[in-house]
């Protein structure tokens, strides 16, 4: 995190632990703000990678899962970065500025996997840098948050996933009622005051919430080498391309797409408990004795109380059981529909 921005989010209340803001010092205000109202929050829990040079692309197209011919100065992708067998080492979302590509993903995965894809480069004419703490990253979400940012920086993007570029920063549409906003530091402090007018500042656990509840799985360093793309639910939200060549596990990737031998797949739920649920988590039901039919991808306290989650459950179970955290003794899931067809 960008030491000077620390300092300047911590002048505005914010409570920092781990290097990262948790809160503005009223969590469950925070919390319930991020259900009905319009929010605003840091986002320097994640770390940008900048691909630049001439073979950018190239490098890129083959070594992901997301179609790179398609992202464009504006239009973004989610993607997935795996290992040979087809297993997720991190998932991100990429976007072009006009220069080079960026990389959004977890700040814990992003030295490590900056420096395995470096491995790679060999002759490609491509340079990978840490842009962690030259840019500044925020996001805003909620019923006002088009009118706001309308107001603030003048336009706003009109699609999901399709990008602009302005005086202010760069604008990324996430979703209906949810922007991510990439600025320089020098910019970062004014657009923050302006735009905390009207929205509340809140912690990381409440945009973790905003990504759950959206479906977007997050690959944290407990679930690394764990699921494939299609397990978290990657070809709905277009993080995937079955069209393209080859990158790190696209053979059983793409095996495993035409024979449709999915046999797991990512559920949104929610579980009624006042102790923390975490990714890595595992899930039990009966029809699996005491075998775990499940994982936890992501967690995050819900407005409502309880959590809400994104986890790998056997689809068989999921259809045929109920659900537990932790132990077939544990708390009950509640499964909810995710707001795209899987």
């Amino acid at each position: 995190m960008n030491a000077t921005w620390k300092t300047y989010l911590q002048q505005q209340g914010a409570v920092v632990h781990n290097g990262y803001p948790v809160d503005f010092g009223d969590a469950a205000d925070e919390l319930k703000s991020t259900g009905s109202g319009t929010v605003l929050a840091d986002l320097s829990h994640f770390g940008l990678i900048r691909f630049s040079g001439e073979d950018a692309q190239i490098f890129l197209q083959g070594q992901v899962s997301c179609d790179v011919g398609e992202i464009d100065t504006i239009h973004a992708h989610y993607g997935s970065y795996c290992n040979p067998k087809g297993r997720i080492l991190a998932s991100f979302l990429l976007w072009n500025d006009g220069d080079s590509y960026l990389m959004q993903l977890p700040s814990d995965l992003q030295a490590a996997i900056q420096k395995r894809l470096s491995m790679f480069v060999m002759r490609a004419k491509v340079i990978l840098t840490d842009h962690s703490a030259d840019l500044i990253q925020f996001g805003v979400a909620g019923d006002r948050a088009e009118t706001l940012l309308t107001e603030v920086i003048g336009a706003v993007p009109a699609h999901d996933l399709s990008v602009i570029h302005t005086e202010h920063g760069t604008v990324i549409r996430l979703g209906l009622d949810r922007f991510k906003i990439i600025t320089l530091l020098e910019k970062a402090s004014s657009l923050w005051e302006r735009l905390s007018k009207d929205a509340k500042p809140v912690g990381m656990s409440c945009w973790s919430w905003l990504d759950i509840k959206a479906g977007i799985p997050v690959i944290m360093t407990a679930t690394q080498e764990q699921f494939i793309p299609q397990m978290v639910n990657l070809q709905s939200i277009g993080g995937v391309s079955f069209q393209k060549g080859c990158y790190p596990g696209q053979e059983i990737v793409a095996r495993t797409q035409y024979l449709g031998k999915i046999k797991r797949r990512m559920y949104l739920a929610s579980i009624q408990s006042s102790i923390p649920v975490s990714a890595g988590d595992e899930l039990f039901s009966a029809d699996m004795a005491e075998q775990s039919s499940g994982m936890v991808i992501n967690a995050a306290p819900s407005p409502k109380g309880g959590f809400d989650l994104l986890g790998v459950i056997q689809t068989s179970s999921a259809e045929a059981s109920q659900i537990h955290w932790q132990s077939l003794e544990g708390p009950l899931l509640e499964m909810m529909s995710l707001p795209y067809s899987v």
